[in-house]
């Protein structure tokens, strides 16, 4: 199962009851964030997951309302003791403007990596050392923690959508691995997916496992104009989280010019792309109660919830 709060859902400017863009993900004890606007640090303080084992944090842009939250959590999770490295990966552009961030917090009790990325896809294993990141292939597709895709945008600036895949291990298949002539000693490696040789012969996780079973996906678009691209990229999302800059149809002309959306439009994409549910965020200071809106979205795609802060979902193995 995988667990998710949104700490912050407000764009532009934090307001007094919303922080800005933040997202953050629990798995296995281990926590990533995506997005670090102002506020995350007093959201998480509130929310009471801790700070000292996040890993990960992706970026979407490196707009300040999705970035200047970030010196005063990395300060933060020092203080709470972390020693182990970090990673921080966003678009282009990302590299520079973390050099510029990381001269207000000049000392940390840990290293932060910095990866700048375009569209790829990556396996993510989590460890007690903090993360470490692989490139995807056909062998290792079902055996790490999360896979991590991406995919670049349509915003005034290098930008980013981001889908979260925890897979399933096929299922163990004791017949097989008896056929196969796989001593129980290696059962449990093989069924963690790492080969063994054992005796001179060589026993791979294919001889005790079979079959494929479906894993989580968690999808998070922001700061975007609707393209083609999208739904086959979200496409059998559990979960869509989709910002939804403007919820008033007549701000059609204001979410093209600064290149966000309608929640018509990203209730389109959660159709188009066959999603199970659609979680409206990064809403406009222009809107007050985005639920006033809510209509927009729920005629073109029912399942539709409206964000708020520390709003809390638990995803589970379909």
């Amino acid at each position: 199962m995988l667990d998710l709060a949104l700490l912050g859902t407000g764009g532009s400017m934090p307001m007094p009851e919303r922080f800005l863009s933040s997202l953050l993900i629990k798995y296995k004890g281990r926590k990533l964030l995506i997005d670090c606007g102002e506020g995350t640090q007093v959201s998480m303080r509130l929310l009471k997951w801790g700070f000292k084992s996040l890993d990960l944090i992706l970026i979407s842009h490196c707009h300040g309302d999705h970035i200047l939250g970030l010196p005063g959590l990395l300060t933060t999770i020092g203080n709470a003791g972390r020693e182990e490295p970090m990673v921080i990966m966003g678009p282009q552009g990302i590299s520079n403007i973390m050099k510029g961030l990381l001269t207000a917090i000049p000392y940390l009790p840990y290293d932060v990596h910095i990866a700048e990325v375009s569209e790829l896809s990556i396996m993510v294993n989590f460890n007690d050392n903090g993360v470490e990141l692989k490139e995807l292939d056909e062998g290792n597709k079902s055996h790490g923690d999360l896979i991590i895709s991406t995919l670049e945008l349509d915003h005034s600036s290098p930008c980013i959508g981001y889908s979260l895949y925890v897979p399933r291990r096929p299922k163990f298949n004791p017949q097989k691995a008896i056929s196969n002539g796989v001593p129980k000693k290696l059962w449990k490696s093989l069924q963690e997916g790492k080969p063994v040789t054992y005796e001179g012969k060589t026993f791979e996780p294919s001889m005790v496992l079979e079959g494929k079973r479906k894993g989580i996906k968690l999808s998070f678009i922001t700061d975007t104009r609707p393209i083609a691209t999208i739904p086959d990229f979200i496409r059998g999302s559990q979960l869509f989280i989709c910002e939804g800059t403007y919820g008033d149809e007549k701000d059609i002309e204001r979410a093209i010019e600064n290149k966000h959306m309608l929640f018509s439009e990203a209730a389109r994409l959660a159709y188009e792309g066959e999603v199970e549910e659609l979680l409206l965020t990064h809403f406009s200071t222009v809107m007050d109660k985005p639920e006033k809106y809510a209509e927009n979205a729920l005629r073109i795609f029912p399942n539709t919830t409206i964000g708020y802060d520390r709003l809390i979902r638990r995803l589970n193995y379909p």
